[in-house]
């Protein structure tokens, strides 16, 4: 019996001590709980958007003529001015075809030349016949020439006439040959420079798709060229965005190869189509200084200031909460955690501005940990970590 009573009192003790754990746990320790002063500070909302590097200016070096690389004079990387040599294509059959067309044009104006002197000869027998046929017309009037004569002289007339016309005619033709064939060296001539391919702008080489001996045609890539002046992220934003963004905001840029840094810009211009699927539309930001180490092409956000406010009384985004659909904070008061309800302005990139229900100088406070978040309740103690 004794044995019995002392079991059931120490069973009764530890579920006496046991109760009283709960209950200091659960009513009387101190939340450990994470505070934050309450400061008016400067507040800058921005829109993100995802996009790559890009050159304002592109060029695609191609061929106009189809021919052999016999040089290529740069490689990927290398810096070029406009106008400088960049490849050289077998130009040995175009230089024979010209030596060709050179003498064609030769022959068509020698043949040109000897029309024209047939044609002062016709001139000259023509004047002859006429003054003849003339004289004969005169005389024949006064009887003294027969009609026979008269008829030779007219004929003479028509046939030195028809000489002419046709000496005319053949000028005409000579003088269109000659300037088929002149045409013709031209164009030979044209294509030989074609075999000379110049950069059409200054900046840099980011591409090589051809090697020397490869064969190419009108408008396959050789080379790619991007000019360096201006560079920017073309970077796809959400259509909700629009109303707010304008040219030359101030834009931070985070390339995914340097996450920890940031790099300073501004947008240059707004994108006027909007993508059916996605809703978004592109927006180019320009980068004011680049990466040590950059490439077009790479990924990066950026992130667009469109609004300011210099002194705000801000707290970060993970101290406000909602407590049936309304927003809050836990604030506190002499140790204790206290609900407060709040209204709030401007969302930047890690603040929110209390625009009511807080004033500079209140801590605001988050639980600690999930078990804090369980136990953190209006009048609660509070521990600051």
């Amino acid at each position: 019996m004794i044995r019995t009573l002392a079991r059931r009192t120490i069973f009764a003790a530890l579920v006496a001590a046991a109760v009283l754990a709960l209950l200091w746990q659960v009513r009387w320790r101190a939340v450990p709980v994470e505070g934050f002063e309450v400061q008016a500070r400067e507040l800058m909302v921005e829109t993100m958007g995802t996009g790559t590097l890009e050159s304002r200016v592109s060029s695609t070096v191609s061929a106009r003529i189809q021919g052999r690389i016999v040089e290529l004079a740069v490689d990927q990387g290398d810096a070029v001015e406009a106008g400088r040599v960049l490849v050289r294509l077998d130009d040995l059959d175009l230089t024979r075809q010209i030596d060709v067309a050179a003498a064609v044009v030769e022959v068509n104006r020698a043949a040109l030349n000897r029309i024209e002197s047939d044609r002062q000869r016709a001139e000259a027998v023509l004047a002859q016949a006429r003054l003849e046929h003339q004289q004969v017309i005169d005389t024949f009037a006064r009887g003294a020439s027969s009609p026979t004569e008269r008829d030779r002289v007219i004929e003479r007339l028509a046939i030195a006439e028809a000489e002419l016309a046709r000496a005319d005619a053949a000028i005409v033709e000579a003088r269109a040959a000659l300037a088929a064939s002149e045409r013709s060296l031209d164009l030979q001539r044209a294509q030989l420079d074609d075999t000379v391919i110049r950069s059409p702008l200054s900046g840099l080489v980011v591409r090589r798709d051809r090697e020397v001996g490869d064969i190419v045609v009108p408008g396959s890539s050789i080379l790619r060229l991007i000019e360096t002046g201006t560079l920017w992220v073309s970077a796809w934003v959400d259509e909700t965005a629009m109303a707010a963004l304008h040219v030359d905001q101030p834009a931070r840029i985070v390339f995914r190869s340097e996450p920890d840094r940031e790099y300073r810009g501004h947008v240059a211009r707004l994108g006027r189509e909007v993508d059916p699927e996605l809703r978004e539309f592109i927006v180019e930001v320009v980068v004011d200084e680049l990466p040590a180490a950059w490439a077009v092409g790479q990924r990066a956000e950026v992130y667009i200031t469109t609004d300011r406010a210099p002194q705000a009384l801000a707290i970060p985004a993970e101290y406000l909460f909602a407590r049936e659909g309304v927003g809050g904070v836990w604030v506190n008061e002499e140790g204790r955690a206290q609900w407060r309800l709040c209204e709030t302005g401007l969302r930047g990139r890690a603040f929110v501005e209390i625009t009511r229900g807080l004033e500079a100088g209140d801590v605001v406070l988050r639980p600690a940990d999930v078990a804090a978040e369980r136990m953190l309740r209006a009048g609660r103690k509070v521990a600051l970590q």
